[in-house]
């Protein structure tokens, strides 16, 4: 059976219309698959370690083959418990709201913490870097309260999906499907489109209950 991550990326919980989505497509699986495993990693109540200077450094003795001693070891061993969670999952639940552009600091750090050489890529300094995720998949939930697409430009510009498209590209995850939630102040029906996102939900969940055995 195939194991779900479900990555909260928002800090407003009950009142998070991101979470909302979610929660019905997680809850749409769970009929399909009532023994569904799914790990819950909210990312404003766990506990991920500052990218300071030991990180950095360790990642760089890695990248150099050095030899991880003292807090550069112990600084390494913090994010590989963090990145051994994450691919040890096959398939990926993101709820990712817009802020200022881009996405919430909180999924930044998790993805500078995860994104490691030889975790969740490789370079090749002929062909570039590769992604070392395979077989795996993701659903991203994008909500904003003023950007929607097709909107001109002062009303916002689209920073946070397509760099979060990018990064899942970047590590290996190309099946990836997407659900939004993004009425702006001139949508006539913010709740028709509220309904129309956990409509989706529910049709990707049914998509997807089929493969989650195996």
């Amino acid at each position: 059976m195939r194991k779900l991550l479900y990555v909260v990326g928002s800090p407003r919980q009950h009142d998070s219309r991101s979470g909302k989505v979610a929660d019905v497509f997680l809850d749409t699986l769970r009929q399909h698959q009532p023994d569904l495993e799914v790990d819950v990693l909210d990312l404003w109540r766990e506990p991920l370690p500052e990218f300071d200077g030991d990180k950095a450094a360790a990642k760089m003795t890695v990248i150099t083959r050095g030899t991880l001693e003292g807090a550069t070891a112990t600084a390494w061993d913090a994010i590989t418990k963090i990145i051994d969670r994450f691919t040890s999952a096959d398939d990926y639940v993101f709820t990712v709201p817009m802020w200022n552009g881009g996405i919430p600091y909180r999924l930044k750090l998790y993805i500078d913490t995860l994104t490691q050489p030889g975790f969740l890529f490789s370079f090749n300094p002929t062909t570039g870097y590769s992604g070392l995720l395979t077989n795996k998949r993701a659903v991203a939930i994008y909500t904003s309260g003023v950007y929607s697409p097709g909107v001109p430009s002062n009303f916002g510009v689209d920073y946070h999906s397509s760099y979060f498209d990018w990064w899942l590209r970047s590590v290996g995850i190309t099946d990836i499907t997407e659900i939004r939630y993004q009425p702006t102040l001139r949508t006539a029906d913010p709740e028709k489109s509220l309904a129309d996102a956990l409509e989706a939900a529910k049709q990707t969940a049914a998509q997807f209950a089929p493969a989650l055995i195996s």
